[in-house]
């Protein structure tokens, strides 16, 4: 059953300024290497497939027992990075906090049935990316969703700076918008939130071959934009 508590421990544990959505899409963050011309570097090198730090299983068998700070501790942990994905998904900074609280919402309520220790990172992307899903899915049904998608320009986002970096940065931003919905998640959750192939099957639930297959078309399609941008 939903709750003042757990709307309000997730309205205390978010911590993480609005401007982390409107950072998400650069390509400063879509790993070292990802989408540049020439071969991908060697990941975990300044970025790239960076490895995350990890919550200690600790806190989470203590919010599965019932721990508010606990909870509040994870949603700290985790909020930035949801955010940033519900944002890329969704392109729409309130659409992705109300993605991002319903999500967290549901990992609440889910809490006290969770057994996937240590696999607790995965199990919270798949709700996250099945709570995206299921408003993209309802937007479409409002006559939202015809064309690509082409989020709304928050008021706290800053303008992109009038050279040619600017211009580049834009130009992958809109290849991303452009993206499949299925290759888009699986490229920002491989190179921006650093999750392996195996953790992704556990989100999406698709083989690892259909994923690297969704990832390297998103790289692709990314880096013949930037070609284009640059022998322009």
């Amino acid at each position: 059953m939903r709750t003042g508590l757990a709307d309000g421990l997730v309205q205390a544990g978010r911590g993480a300024p609005r401007a982390v959505a409107d950072r998400a899409t650069s390509v400063d963050h879509f790993g070292d290497g990802a989408i540049s011309p020439g071969p991908m570097r060697q990941r975990g090198v300044s970025g790239g497939h960076r490895a995350m730090s990890r919550l200690p299983d600790s806190t989470i068998a203590r919010a599965k027992l019932g721990d508010d700070e606990a909870f509040a501790e994870i949603v700290r942990h985790y909020y930035a990075r949801c955010l940033r994905f519900a944002r890329n998904m969704l392109g729409d900074l309130a659409d992705a906090e109300d993605a991002v609280q319903e999500a967290f919402l549901r990992v609440h309520a889910a809490l006290p049935r969770y057994t996937e220790y240590g696999r607790f990172e995965p199990w919270l992307f798949r709700i996250l990316a099945n709570q995206c899903r299921t408003m993209r899915a309802r937007e479409r049904r409002r006559g939202e969703w015809l064309t690509p998608y082409e989020p709304r320009h928050d008021a706290a986002a800053p303008e992109a700076p009038d050279d040619s970096g600017g211009l580049l940065r834009r130009e992958i931003e809109r290849a991303l918008r452009e993206l499949p919905a299925l290759l888009r998640e699986a490229f920002l959750l491989y190179h921006v939130e650093g999750i392996d192939y195996e953790q992704m099957t556990a989100i999406t639930g698709a083989r690892i071959s259909a994923l690297k297959m969704r990832v390297k078309r998103a790289r692709d399609i990314l880096r013949a934009r930037l070609q284009e941008v640059q022998s322009a």
